[in-house]
């Protein structure tokens, strides 16, 4: 399902967006980002044909959270279906109301990439109805008009896809007898090199500057856990459970770490070799 599901595109399409990301989201001044910004006002770094002045060195310059953000395509989903290709600078009500529904598509896009991996999961064969269900009321959901997406409950439906998500997580790490329970755990800076991780939940964990080196997280359920300067060189990360590309961008990996094949090893792991 990564990629084009019934006409939704699940990867950021920049070419086809109104570079959202760059005016949407709020910056504060740390260590991902340069600068202040509040929410809603373009980034100063943002040029007049919606490309980014400083993308070639965006993590020289301080922006280092730029690199490793995500829509999962909701960009493109609100700026070409949702507005109608209507650009947010001729028209401030637009911009106002886009500000307002990106986050909420981002999050069904978001969904949908999840449900994508779990209807991969062989071992959640007897799910594969439920979820596919699910992708199709996600995706109704997205095409509303900018009114409702608004008026949407948008934690209420996440809750009950996150049910059907960790029930499949549940069925794919079955067969590990002693998996361990991670979820949600404060692991900054923790010491996990060379550890067992197989089949265990990291749901949630934060992992901000552990070590992971050497580590085997195979079928490991990895769904929202802050990989954020983790040290994963040498950790072999086949197989495991919705783990996304920006988890990967937001780590510090190399040569040996092992990817899924649907994902791609950044491009500043190799200045780490």
């Amino acid at each position: 399902m990564h990629g084009v599901e019934n006409g939704l595109n699940l990867r950021a399409d920049c070419e086809s967006c109104l570079a959202l990301c760059c005016v949407v989201p709020a910056f504060s001044a740390s260590a991902d980002f340069a600068i202040n910004k509040p929410a809603g006002q373009p980034c100063p770094n943002l040029r007049p044909d919606s490309r980014c002045g400083i993308h070639t060195s965006l993590r020289e310059r301080g922006f280092r959270g730029c690199t490793v953000y995500d829509c999962f395509g909701a960009g493109q989903q609100v700026s070409q279906v949702t507005f109608a290709g209507q650009d947010w600078r001729g028209a401030p009500r637009t911009a106002k109301q886009m500000c307002e529904v990106s986050p909420v598509m981002r999050d069904l896009h978001e969904l949908l990439w999840y449900l994508g991996e779990a209807l991969t999961i062989t071992a959640a064969r007897s799910l594969h109805g439920g979820l596919s269900r699910a992708v199709g009321a996600t995706e109704r959901l997205t095409g509303q008009s900018p009114e409702a997406l608004l008026e949407l409950d948008t934690a209420a439906h996440r809750a009950g896809v996150n049910d059907l998500l960790l029930a499949a997580s549940e069925l794919a790490r079955a067969g590990f007898a002693h998996r361990k329970n991670h979820r949600g755990d404060d692991l900054i800076g923790a010491d996990l090199s060379g550890a067992d991780l197989r089949g265990a939940s990291l749901r949630g964990a934060y992992l901000i500057g552990a070590d992971l080196r050497d580590a085997d997280l195979r079928m490991t359920d990895v769904i929202g856990a802050d990989f954020r300067d983790a040290d994963i060189r040498g950790t072999d990360l086949t197989g495991a459970i919705y783990l996304i590309q920006s988890q990967l961008d937001a780590a510090r990996g190399d040569s040996s770490t092992t990817v899924p094949p649907s994902l791609t090893c950044p491009v500043h792991w190799s200045d780490q070799d």
